[in-house]
């Protein structure tokens, strides 16, 4: 970690390379968030699929990614990021395109299927081209969070506006936008393939599958990162499954209303709070911003607990939350880039992925703990995120290795 009393560059400080993978980022987020925010309208209009199964199909595509993500980094590593980012970009904008033209019920649920496949050959590489050019710290990925933010403003208003135009219009701009990132990987395929180091991407001295396995899966501080953002995710994926219907039975038919307010000031709050996380993370460390960034969730969930006294507790809430999700949820990213070797930066960034459980299992387990009441709901809830502060505090530093010794690990001071 940067010594806290060293100048921090400021985070939009960026070299050209560094703008273009943030600009691929916020192409891919301006897409994402165009088109899956309004997919189960979509399939249950168009598919004649239940409720249940529209949540499958939806969920697919970050179950494929959790699933499949450490197969998709081995292969990154094994052929190479900028290959595998074409292909992956080129899937997305046939995927799109056909969404646009077919009908039929099928065809149109083995093209959502489909986008999961598309998001393994894009995300592992593009994350292990950003660590390669990232800092030691990693601070690019709150860069990246805030370009995820920064799409998930724009992409629902653009997504929401053509939805009702039609699929031809509906589908048609994420893949444009995909086409457009397509094109930057294209034009700028030097400068990315230069990022790579001196043995890399697809020579020969490439990782095998079996290699690369073992790497990650040895790894006991690689699989507490990954368990700390399944923790984070859990407790994240409440603002978009459980609290909405908790405060259904608050507030009524107003509900929708207050929730459009609250989502919007989170994407807004979460860029504006970037910059003052970064910097105070350089004055107070790591790991004590670990500790912040869960009291800040426990303090948001006891906000909206108390939201029956009056909505600005809602609103109170969300600071707090926008805060500790713009604290732990770049964390994941961060330590993997501290602590993957190049040869397996892939293998790593795929397996964190794993961390999308948290996305399954938190709305599930939510809905247990709110049918049993409000109380246990937000007892849980607010305490539970407590369980990533340990584990995210496992990311030790690495020291290069002697000639047949072992990797050491030395504890990072936060």
């Amino acid at each position: 970690m940067a010594d806290a009393g060293k100048a921090r560059v400021p985070l939009w400080r960026l070299t050209p390379t560094q703008r273009l993978l943030e600009g691929g980022a916020l192409l891919n987020s301006l897409a994402f968030f165009a088109a899956m925010p309004f997919a189960p309208l979509y399939l249950s209009e168009h598919t004649g699929l239940g409720k249940p199964a529209v949540g499958a199909v939806v969920g697919a595509v970050a179950l494929t990614a959790a699933l499949g993500g450490l197969l998709g980094g081995m292969i990154v590593d094994r052929l190479g990021a900028v290959p595998l980012m074409r292909a992956g970009l080129v899937c997305y904008v046939a995927v799109y395109g056909l969404l646009a033209s077919v009908r039929g019920a099928a065809a149109i649920i083995v093209l959502f299927l489909l986008l999961g496949g598309a998001r393994l050959m894009v995300e592992p590489g593009a994350k292990k081209l950003l660590s390669h050019a990232a800092d030691d710290e990693g601070r690019m990925f709150r860069v990246r969070y805030m370009t995820l933010c920064a799409g998930a403003i724009g992409g629902p208003a653009i997504g929401g506006a053509l939805y009702h135009v039609g699929p031809v219009a509906f589908f048609a701009v994420p893949a444009v936008f995909y086409a457009s990132y397509l094109v930057l990987v294209l034009v700028r395929n030097r400068d990315l393939v230069a990022l790579r180091p001196p043995a890399g991407d697809g020579a020969a001295s490439s990782p095998s599958a079996r290699e690369s396995a073992g790497a990650v899966l040895r790894d006991r501080r690689l699989l507490a990162v990954v368990a700390g953002g399944i923790v984070v995710f859990f407790v994240f994926s409440q603002l978009e499954s459980m609290i909405p219907l908790y405060m259904k039975g608050q507030y009524g038919d107003s509900t929708e209303a207050y929730f459009a307010v609250l989502f919007i000031a989170n994407a807004v709050l979460a860029l504006a709070f970037q910059v003052p996380i970064d910097r105070m993370s350089g004055k107070l460390g790591r790991n004590t911003m670990i500790t912040l960034g869960a009291v800040n969730f426990t303090v948001a969930y006891a906000c909206f607990w108390a939201a029956p006294w009056g909505a600005a507790w809602l609103y109170a809430g969300i600071v707090f939350w926008t805060i500790g999700e713009g604290v732990l949820l770049p964390m994941p990213d961060m330590a993997v880039h501290e602590m993957a070797s190049d040869e397996h930066k892939g293998a790593y960034f795929g397996l964190s992925e794993v961390r999308q459980l948290g996305f399954f299992l938190g709305p599930f387990a939510g809905g247990f703990l709110l049918d049993a009441g409000t109380t246990p709901y937000f007892i849980v809830m607010g305490t539970s995120i407590f369980l990533c502060v340990p584990l995210l505090m496992r990311r030790t530093s690495r020291v290069p290795e002697s000639a047949g010794q072992p990797p050491v690990e030395v504890a990072a001071n936060g």
